[in-house]
Order: C-alpha cells, then structure tokens, then sequence
C-alpha cells in the first residue's frame, strides 16, 4: 500500500498542477448508459441482479459515467480528475496487472476550443506521470479515428464494419498481421483483398512528422475528406508536442486502433519499452499503462436534445504500473516504509506509562507524527528496535533525570548520536532535523 499511495500522490499532484478539480460518480450505471460504447468489451460488463425493476451494472470504465454526468448536470465546460474502481469480467493475471476489480485515474478536458491544445495537454500529462514515476523507457502511441475510418474507406470496407474492423486491428499489439488478417476476412467478413489494402498501410512504419507528409500525399487517402482532417490535425498535434518538449516520445502508429467504440478523433497509448540487448536490436514493448484519446458524440448520447459536448481524456493503467513498482522492489530487495512516523516516543524506566502518554500527546497537538509501545513497561532495547524494524528516524526518551530537568533526549537512530533538548522545544527541533 505504501507503493500505491506513492503513486497515487505522484498522479494526483499532476492533474491538480494542470487545473483539475475532482468529482465522483456511483459505482454502478443503469445497464442501457453503458452497453454499445466498448465494442466487443461490452461482454466483460458485470450485470447487478435485478431486484426492483431496473436493470444496473457495475461501471466499466470511468469515461461513459463522465459523459452522462455531463449531460445530466448540463456542464458543457470542466477539467476534471477521477480515481476509482471499474469492474471487468476479464481472466485476472496479476503479474501483468490484469483484475476484475481495478483502479483507473482518469483526467479530461471537456469543452469546446481551439483543435488539439487540450489533446496536447494530455500526452503532456503521460509524459509528466511516466517521467515521474521513473518506470523506465517509454513511447506514446497516436492515431487518429478520422485517419482510420478514411483509410478504411479508400480500402473498400462498408460503414458498417468499420468499427469492428476497428477491433481486430487493436489486436495487433498481441498478434500477428496473420493473425488479424484471418479474422477480418473470416469472422469480419472482409475481402482478402481488403484486409491486404488495410495492411499495407498498417504496416507502415511508424514516426512522426515525415510519416504525416507522406499519407497526406497519398493518391488514395488524399481525395478522403475524413482522412486529410485528421492528418492535418495531427500535423498540428506534432506541432504543438515539440513546443512542449516531448515530441521524441511520441509517435505516429497506422496500427494503433483503439477498440472503444465512442472514440472520434485523436487516440493515444503509452507503453513501456525494454531496454534492447545483444540479442535484440529493438526495444520490447511491456504493455500498455495509460490510453485515452477524443470522445466528441458521447455526451451527447445522453442529452435529451442531442446537444454535444466536446471531451479528450486520458486514463492512467495504474494497477500494471503498481505490479511493475512491486517487482522492482522485490528484486531490489529495498526495505519500503509503510508509515510515516517521525519519532518514537521511548523511555528506560520502568512505571512511566503516564509520562509517555503526556510527551506523545504534546507532539500529535504539535502535529508530529508519533508512536509508542503498547506496553506499560517496554525494554528500551525493545522500543529502540522497533524504531529500526519500522524506519522511525528518531526516539524522543524521557527518564527520571530527563523529567527531573524538564529536557527530551532526542536520539537519532540511524547514527545513535543523542542531545538533550528542552521539552518546550522538542517538536520544533524534530521538524528542523527531518527538513535538514
């Protein structure tokens, strides 16, 4: 838990310095606000017994109760941050971060402005977090669903398929173009002529800038509307990245899908990469830890006179993130403090419970962060050891001569080093040694 408080506060800190305000929303929806927005992931959504003629399920993500909270208190303008518990009906696989019931930390802009600042801002935010946290190498993902729904327009694939088009494609992280190939012609009903087309461009390698010039010259993608939208915005997105500083960890990726249906313009994935070795010459990809990307229809999916409320966001894989936290410092085999305590307050003498009691509730008023034995007549030893099984840096100890001439002995325990300090001046010099 210590680990995860770490990084709760890391992300928290983030979304409060970029003007966040937090809000909450119930742990279950009505059935009908979530079903047909994650695409083939609405099967891994609990459904809650019925017992009094609605039909609820517990959230799967924290994007859909966002939009309809938009729409029902009418805000048509907020940045705000949530953290909080979804629940999927997926096979759990700890070691990955994989649960039925998981933390998300979400942050999304909602409100209509200028193209791709506030979708800037949010791959600033992944990059800030990541960089934080110190996980290791790192790349950003984009696309843009107007980039996809053109190009699998000029490929030939119907209206009607793109969106499931769109989930085979997200596949591709996990399996072979092969793979892909095969269940767009055999189970999307696809045309092997089609599924290549796609894959042609797909395969594309993946950059930046250059990538954008070159499709936006393409002979096919150039005469698709939707297309050139997107890849001038992204052009912009590049543009704006660069003055920010990150753009060397961003790239451009024709294979990055995003299988959520309510997703209409700019998408994004983190990932964290191994470093390459002798045997490789590529970093590896370790998974996803942070996605997210323009959801414009969603809100208004829930108003009743359709009014649409322009939202991008991003949410943070914090439970994949905790797994690799935990295993770094299982290997590193560091001792990790699991409270925050300040001093201990010790004594050698036997019978002075009562005179604990006093100095250990002088410092809480003073608001220092103190413990004691719960025992009348603790060893010193004991008390002393305790302080170093726990990480307590100091033990403030009273005995009769300290009591007698109104001073503490404060004994720093890494060093053992002790000095008498006056028992009025206590607290303020545990603070000045912590700071110090």
């Amino acid at each position: 838990m210590a680990i995860r408080e770490k990084v709760f506060n890391t992300i928290i800190s983030c979304f409060k310095r970029h003007g966040a305000e937090v809000i909450d929303t119930p742990v279950f929806e009505l059935k009908e606000t979530l079903m047909g927005k994650y695409g083939e992931d609405s099967k891994l959504i609990y459904d809650l017994k019925d017992q009094g003629g609605e039909l609820l399920s517990l959230r799967y993500d924290l994007t859909v109760p966002f939009a309809r909270y938009l729409a029902m208190n009418k805000i048509t303008n907020i940045k705000r941050y949530h953290i909080a518990k979804v629940y999927r009906r997926d096979n759990p696989a700890m070691t990955r971060g994989r649960y039925r019931e998981f933390y998300q930390c979400d942050f999304d802009i909602a409100g209509h402005f200028d193209p791709m600042i506030p979708d800037a801002e949010c791959l600033k935010i992944v990059h800030e977090i990541l960089s934080m946290l110190q996980l290791g190498d790192f790349l950003i993902k984009v696309n843009d669903r107007r980039i996809l729904n053109g190009m699998f327009a000029v490929c030939g694939i119907p209206d009607s398929l793109f969106h499931s088009t769109c989930s085979t494609v997200d596949k591709l992280n996990k399996a072979t173009w092969e793979d892909v190939k095969n269940e767009m012609v055999g189970e999307k009903g696809l045309s092997p002529e089609a599924a290549d087309r796609i894959g042609e461009y797909i395969r594309l390698h993946a950059g930046g800038l250059g990538l954008i010039e070159q499709l936006l010259q393409d002979p096919k993608l150039s005469q698709n509307k939707l297309a050139q939208e997107g890849l001038g915005d992204m052009k912009l997105l590049f543009e704006y990245l660069t003055l920010f500083g990150i753009a060397d960890k961003i790239s451009f990726d024709l294979s990055l899908a995003r299988g959520l249906d309510y997703y209409t313009g700019v998408i994004y994935e983190a990932i964290l990469l191994q470093p390459q070795n002798a045997l490789r010459e590529e970093p590896v990809n370790m998974g996803s830890v942070a996605g997210g990307g323009r959801y414009d229809e969603l809100v208004g999916m829930f108003d009743p006179k359709g009014r649409k409320v322009p939202c991008v966001g991003v949410s943070i894989g914090i439970e994949r993130i905790f797994s690799i936290m935990e295993q770094e410092v299982e290997a590193s085999k560091e001792k990790i403090r699991t409270t925050e305590t300040q001093v201990l307050v010790a004594t050698p003498q036997k019978n002075f419970l009562d005179v604990r009691l006093k100095l250990i509730s002088e410092l809480w008023d003073s608001g220092i962060k103190a413990e004691m034995l719960y025992k009348k007549n603790p060893k010193l030893l004991n008390q002393l050891q305790y302080c170093e099984d726990t990480g307590i840096p100091l033990a403030a100890i009273i005995g009769e001569q300290e009591l007698k001439d109104g001073v503490i002995k404060l004994r720093v325990v890494a060093s053992r080093e002790e000095v008498d300090i006056p028992r009025e001046k206590l607290a303020e010099e545990i603070r000045r040694r912590l700071e110090s």
